[in-house]
């Protein structure tokens, strides 16, 4: 059983070798995807914060219809933090964003807690 085990392991990572950088990144994402990364997305205009989503799954770019041309936008579903208290509180509610590559400036990361 154990050498099974170590051999289907070594094919896998031979596999996982082959594949292109971008590949590998498409099979980081789609993981990572479906474990979650409960995110954090805050949203600055003049250097002051605006927004703050959180409990962020994943953030995705959007691609052309029937096409493989990444659009200039992001998009994704979490908590709006509207007092920007850094907690979801019980009236917060789970919404859908979008927000340009090209006017805003945006920090998203893992939630630390």
């Amino acid at each position: 059983m154990k050498q099974t085990t170590l051999i289907l392991g070594a094919v896998a990572l031979l596999t996982l070798a082959g594949c292109t950088q971008e590949t590998q990144n498409k099979i980081g994402r789609s993981i990572q995807n479906w474990t979650g990364t409960n995110g954090v997305l805050e949203v600055y205009s003049g250097g002051k914060l605006m927004k703050r989503i959180m409990k962020v799954d994943k953030i995705s770019t959007a691609a052309e219809t029937g096409g493989k041309v990444a659009r200039a936008y992001r998009y994704g579903y979490g908590k709006l933090d509207a007092n920007l208290n850094g907690q979801i509180d019980s009236d917060e509610k789970r919404i859908y964003f979008e927000f340009s590559d090209y006017s805003t400036q945006y920090l998203f990361y893992s939630d630390p807690e």
